[in-house]
């Protein structure tokens, strides 16, 4: 790790990085200076160095106005961000982060990927377990993706998609009765497995104009009713499902993350 031996050489290793878990670990009673005041000291850092690089990341994080309340007032996403800060502290190349926007609302988890791709971009080394896709393909420039403990797929978020095809054909119906009945006359048009949810098919196809021709004239001589239908580019929640026979929200990404109740996790 690093460079160092993580058996022989604990402490440098310790030194190199970073860890923000799945569940922000901030001290409720100390205020958001004191939280990183506390965590610098405890990596036996010089005070002066302390306190200057705990304020400067409360202002980096914008939290400079909340720097003196406690942190039981903080909200849930002032919160991660703190804790974020508090793994910064000691200023790691390497940062591992768990799961670091659950339970955050929209704002908040775009906020927090700003000040991820922020430490990226200033050299800073992530490793990221997430179980939004999304999330994998706007930050991680590397994806591994396991299934049960198991590496199923590794690259990147375009080398990923390209293993899927060109297309996701999306067929709406009336009913789940006529998109059962639709799945069978379909099936031949494409290498993988259409996935039906609801009232939606969606088939990942090489030629989407031409297969969506051939799709609409046996739907149709099968006399069966047609809502909508759409063509766009595969997502990793399609590579996800394609690789692993149900989707991201069913299971989670990466290696060291929490499972969820089907075992999944991801990495990024």
């Amino acid at each position: 790790m690093a460079g160092f031996d993580v058996v022989k050489q604990p402490n440098q290793v310790r030194r190199h990085i970073g860890l923000a878990g799945q569940n922000a670990t901030v001290d409720e009673n100390l205020t958001g200076f004191e939280n990183l005041r506390m965590v610098g000291l405890l990596n036996h850092l010089n005070k002066a160095y302390v306190v200057a690089k705990s304020r400067q990341l409360l202002e980096d994080f914008g939290l400079s106005d909340a720097a003196h309340r406690t942190a039981t007032t903080y909200s849930g996403g002032m919160r991660r961000r703190l804790d974020l800060a508090a793994a910064l502290v000691a200023n790691p190349p390497i940062l591992f982060l768990d799961e670091p926007t659950t339970g955050l609302d929209p704002q908040s988890r775009q906020d927090l990927w700003s000040i991820i791709e922020h430490l990226v971009e200033g050299g800073t080394t992530v490793l990221l377990t997430t179980q939004y896709l999304d999330e994998a393909d706007r930050l991680a420039k590397q994806l591994v993706v396991l299934d049960h403990g198991k590496i199923i797929a590794e690259g990147t978020s375009a080398q990923l998609k390209t293993q899927m095809g060109t297309t996701v054909l999306a067929l709406s119906f009336a009913s789940t009765d006529d998109a059962l009945r639709a799945k069978p006359l379909l099936a031949d048009l494409s290498t993988h497995s259409a996935n039906i949810e609801g009232t939606v098919i969606e088939l990942t196809v090489e030629d989407g104009p031409k297969i969506t021709a051939d799709a609409l004239r046996r739907i149709d001589a099968a006399a069966i009713s047609l809502n909508g239908l759409a063509l766009r580019e595969p997502s990793l929640d399609d590579v996800f499902l394609n690789l692993t026979g149900h989707k991201a929200e069913d299971t989670l990404m990466g290696d060291g993350a929490p499972e969820d109740r089907h075992g999944r996790k991801a990495r990024a």
